[in-house]
């Protein structure tokens, strides 16, 4: 059984981790509330965008154009991957559901590249001998418009250049305040089926556009803000549920130092209860021994 020194130095020990992990929780429980507003900040100009691609194909419905897949042979043999992981550990299963996912994605892909945001993503997959194309620095945990854009900038030019037949993007959505979910999500050809909007009566009136130069030309323009809206989008929620994960970590791990310590003091007082006793028990027994040496010392000088 340990001693009281050795119990004090443990509880001493966990305390001090739990102002770390307490710290932490904090943290990313500010950085979740200010991404969160960023995000609200942009959402209306990227939803503007979807509807307007919703009304060029209302309008235009037989329209051909590359980003939607027309003109392709549709074989998506050679597909490309935005893999979104974070910098740091200490999130729980966040940084592993991502790469699980991707890895079994890549493993059915019969060519592909691979294009990682997130510092743990490139340690795994250097790691697993796995072909990184780019490692978008700083993104993680620093998501922006000018990044997102950047990177939409490099999936759409591998997609132009027939680099790519299909882009798919893995990331980490947050469904609510408790659960999130590791999606694919396919990024380039866009599907019409997806821009759908219900049917329009016949006596409501319809707005007349006029396309300059022309509905592919602007397609041109508009297709690639809606993909850097969407890729902003995600960065933002795998950040949130980054940080999510994390809080729930560090409560976890708060709940079970709480334990430990409950646990020790109990250990620390029985220990502690059986230090006195004994000490107790050692003054009584000299005590005794002290009273008998001076009966004994009587006796003798009686007689």
């Amino acid at each position: 059984m340990a001693n009281t020194r050795e119990i004090q130095s443990r509880m001493n020990s966990i305390r001090d981790t739990m102002k770390i992990t307490n710290a932490m929780y904090m943290i990313s429980s500010t950085k979740l509330r200010k991404a969160r507003r960023e995000l609200e900040r942009t959402e209306p100009y990227f939803y503007t965008l979807q509807s307007m691609v919703s009304r060029i194909i209302r309008h235009i419905p037989k329209m051909e154009h590359m980003y939607f897949g027309d003109g392709r042979d549709g074989s998506g043999k050679r597909r490309g991957f935005l893999v979104v992981t974070g910098d740091k550990g200490m999130a729980g299963a966040y940084n592993h559901n991502v790469l699980k996912l991707a890895q079994e994605q890549i493993e059915q892909a019969e060519a592909y590249s691979l294009f990682v945001v997130g510092e743990v993503g490139r340690q795994y997959f250097h790691s697993k001998k796995i072909e990184v194309d780019e490692h978008f620095l700083y993104t993680a945990q620093n998501p922006t418009m000018s990044r997102a854009r950047a990177i939409a900038a490099r999936i759409l030019e591998l997609y132009e250049t027939g680099q790519a037949d299909e882009i798919d993007m893995i990331y980490t959505t947050m469904k609510n305040a408790a659960q999130a979910e590791t999606v694919t999500v396919k990024l380039l050809p866009l599907s019409k089926e997806d821009f759908k909007v219900p049917m329009v009566p016949v006596n409501v009136h319809q707005e007349e556009f006029s396309f300059q130069p022309s509905p592919e030309r602007v397609l041109d323009h508009v297709v690639p803000n809606y993909i850097s809206g969407y890729v902003y989008g995600a960065l933002i929620e795998s950040y949130c549920s980054e940080h999510n994960a994390r809080m729930m970590a560090m409560q976890a791990a708060n709940d079970s130092a709480q334990e430990m310590i409950h646990s020790l003091s109990i250990e620390y007082n029985r220990v502690r209860q059986a230090a006195i006793t004994q000490e107790i028990t050692e003054v009584i027994s000299g005590a005794k021994a002290q009273k008998r040496k001076k009966k004994k010392s009587a006796k003798g000088a009686a007689v």
